[in-house]
């Protein structure tokens, strides 16, 4: 019995390293810059790893007032691919906690 007993509090020390771990993996993610482009860097959002926006950049010849829907559209392209890039990351760094995890 007493084996059982030290093998669940190695299991837990495990848990809480990794634990640690997963936090300290997260808090580098939210605070890491994502790029997204879109149209040959025409337009740029810039994000941090928590999915807060710190920079938008537009190239000035993408400005027109006469067709403003394509402005519309880079943005929506270059945000979709910082998300991409955010979600990608996060998949590679805090997977690998997922899969250490039984029944994950």
């Amino acid at each position: 019995m007493r084996g059982g007993m030290g093998n669940m509090q190695g299991m837990m020390k495990q848990m809480q390293k990794m634990q640690k771990e997963l936090e300290q993996t997260q808090a580098q993610l939210n605070v890491t810059e994502f790029v997204g482009a879109a149209s040959n860097d025409l337009v740029k959002i810039t994000m941090t790893g928590d999915k807060k926006v710190t920079d938008v950049v537009i190239a000035p010849e993408v400005v027109d007032p006469e067709d403003v829907e394509m402005l519309q559209d880079l943005i929506l392209m270059a945000t979709n691919d910082a998300l991409s890039k955010i979600d990608e990351a996060t998949k590679a760094k805090l997977g690998k906690f997922a899969n250490a995890i039984p029944g994950f």
